[in-house]
């Protein structure tokens, strides 16, 4: 497993992608190379945000989930209980990735 601020770099770079395939397919919906593109990143960004939910926490609410999420029980309020949780660490915009 890669530690939580190489996921989070990882996640931004296939987001950015994602994002960037969308405004032109935007423009060219047919085009299939974009479409394959789009299609693999999406898998790739789908699951690197679940790999990072069952790990730390969930980034979006797509991925909550209390059977799997934070399994590394690093800075749960919680070790060892199923439990809903939009932070159970330190939020990527607080600063507070180790």
């Amino acid at each position: 497993m890669a530690d939580r601020e190489t996921m989070l770099k990882q996640i931004n770079e296939i987001s950015f992608t994602v994002n960037d395939l969308t405004l032109f397919l935007d423009t060219h919906p047919l085009d299939d190379n974009a479409l394959k593109a789009f299609s693999d990143a999406m898998k790739q960004r789908k699951q690197l945000m679940q790999t990072y939910a069952e790990n730390f926490e969930p980034l979006t609410v797509d991925c909550v989930c209390p059977d799997t999420n934070n399994k590394s029980e690093t800075h749960t309020k919680y070790p060892g209980q199923k439990h809903f949780t939009w932070s159970d660490g330190p939020l990527p915009w607080e600063g507070g990735t180790v």
